[in-house]
């Protein structure tokens, strides 16, 4: 900030802007004070406090605290340690005491949302939990949040998993009061027992999102689901053997990512208010193709958004006839279909325009992310199918005099002048007579991908090939389309 005050001006030698009490940033009102310092990373927000008298109140205004255990570790760049964790945890334990600690007991200034990031397992584990509880009890927190971090992730074993499911138990029962007021929890890499999943889904009490990661349970078994205000639930890479969501009557948001499974690997119970749901999987050479209107239910009938990602593998869905998919799925109007390998035909997507007559939107990726996929000895080895298929879904073929009056936009990410998007293209227009977008993007490849890229893009790059493209579509085609080519941004990882 320097040594000279906001007031004085180049020549002056007046006292530091510190000790000017009187500089027209401290003489703001205290609501802009406030938005300022809010806008300020927690450990920031704290420094302000030495400023002045006038400041030292205001990290106490806080209405939104974010304390991460990552802004007390070493940088990305050094190794990390045991005992570095075990400091960051000690720091962030004392960057909540402090901020918690100072608030008034009066509770005037309202905590609108609490996060907390922290590692599991070490001694000030249960303090944080213990000055959260206590914060809980004198001061309205109208959202709490713990996204609980374990020291062991890489390479982790079932003991691992064992030693820190018992960690988090311990956790929990020293600390209920914390957990009943928790909004949001994130947890991973841990087992637990049926009876201790039940016991901690029915401690949290307030709980709206549930984020689990990697977790795993202690024999065969099924985790049933019930509790009254979850609304968003993400069970990622878990190893159980079956989930049963029995009674969610608020849940709006499922996402389920990989399943070890070789069948259903979910059932809906009571969800009337569900309406997205995102499923990831790989298509183990060993897992039967799912029928959507199967594995969702009755639940299906309030569905407006479905995302499938297929991780550039086989396709793991199986097509249904127009009576089945439509009955269940009238209520869809956007559809995702992300990473369909290139290996892949796109005419079986076409039973979900079929099926769907009130979808107004469907988008779909097309590419072999290269840097994640196995190939060789290596697919057998980790079930994966030997090459990728369709699975026979490329037999499908859509009813004769089929249209679908609802299709307003058509998305693809990752075309290619090539017959296979081309022949696509037309039968979607010739079926969606109300059709009025075509976007057809680049496909993104990160730096990796683009070193093991094993062919050269067919992306059209210039407006004579564009206008060719757009000729060759439209020909026959009775209803103008706008055809839109749009090149994609680099991908984050590059």
């Amino acid at each position: 900030m320097g040594d000279v005050s906001p007031t004085s001006h180049p020549g002056d030698t007046g006292s530091s802007w510190i000790g000017n009490r009187d500089d027209r940033l401290s003489n703001l009102p205290d609501d802009i004070l406030l938005d300022i310092v809010e806008r300020l990373e927690i450990p920031d927000a704290v420094r302000t406090s030495i400023l002045s008298q006038r400041w030292k109140q205001i990290p106490a205004m806080l209405s939104e605290i974010g304390i991460t255990v990552r802004f007390f570790e070493p940088p990305h760049d050094e190794s990390e340690t045991s005992g570095d964790t075990v400091r960051a945890n000690a720091t962030m334990l004392e960057a909540t005491r402090s901020i918690l600690e100072r608030r008034s007991a009066t509770g005037l200034y309202t905590i609108h949302s609490m996060y907390l990031q922290f590692y599991l397992g070490d001694e000030s584990t249960i303090p944080i939990g213990q000055t959260v509880a206590y914060a809980m009890a004198t001061h309205r927190i109208c959202s709490a949040e713990f996204t609980i971090l374990t020291k062991v992730q890489v390479e982790c074993n079932d003991a691992d998993l064992l030693i820190q499911g018992g960690q988090f138990m311990s956790f929990v029962d020293a600390c209920p009061n914390a957990f009943r007021g928790l909004t949001r929890l994130s947890i991973g890499y841990i087992m637990l027992d049926e009876l201790e999943f039940l016991e901690v889904i029915s401690i949290c009490k307030r709980l709206e999102h549930l984020h689990l990661y990697r977790c795993n349970m202690t024999e065969f078994s099924l985790l049933e689901m019930e509790h009254p205000h979850l609304w968003k639930l993400e069970i990622i890479g878990c190893g159980f053997q079956k989930v049963h969501l029995k009674w969610l009557p608020k849940l709006i948001v499922l996402s389920f990512v990989y399943w070890t499974s070789q069948h259903y690997p979910f059932f809906l119970g009571y969800v009337p208010l569900l309406q997205s749901v995102c499923i990831t999987n790989v298509g183990f050479s060993l897992q039967k193709n799912l029928k959507l209107s199967q594995l969702l239910g009755e639940a299906s009938s309030s569905i407006s958004e479905l995302h499938l990602n297929f991780k550039c593998e086989s396709i793991w869905v199986k097509p249904e006839g127009l009576k089945q998919f439509s009955v269940a799925f009238h209520k869809l109007r956007f559809v995702n279909l992300l990473n369909i390998s290139e290996e892949c035909d796109l005419n079986w997507t076409m039973f979900i325009l079929q099926g769907a007559p009130n979808l107004e939107e469907l988008c779909i990726m097309v590419q072999d992310h290269f840097c994640e996929m196995l190939g060789g000895v290596y697919r057998e080895l980790h079930g994966f199918s030997e090459e990728k298929k369709d699975n026979g879904v490329i037999e499908w073929e859509t009813s004769s005099g089929f249209k679908h009056t609802s299709l307003a936009v058509l998305r693809i990410v990752g075309f290619q002048a090539q017959d296979k998007f081309m022949r696509y293209i037309k039968s979607v227009m010739e079926a969606a007579v109300n059709l009025k977008e075509i976007y057809l993007h680049e496909k993104t490849l990160c730096r990796g991908c683009r070193r093991r890229a094993r062919k050269t893009s067919m992306y059209p790059r210039t407006w004579r090939r564009k206008r060719s493209i757009r000729k060759e579509i439209s020909k026959g085609m009775c209803s103008p389309v706008s055809i839109h080519f749009q090149r994609q941004m680099r991908s984050a990882n590059q």
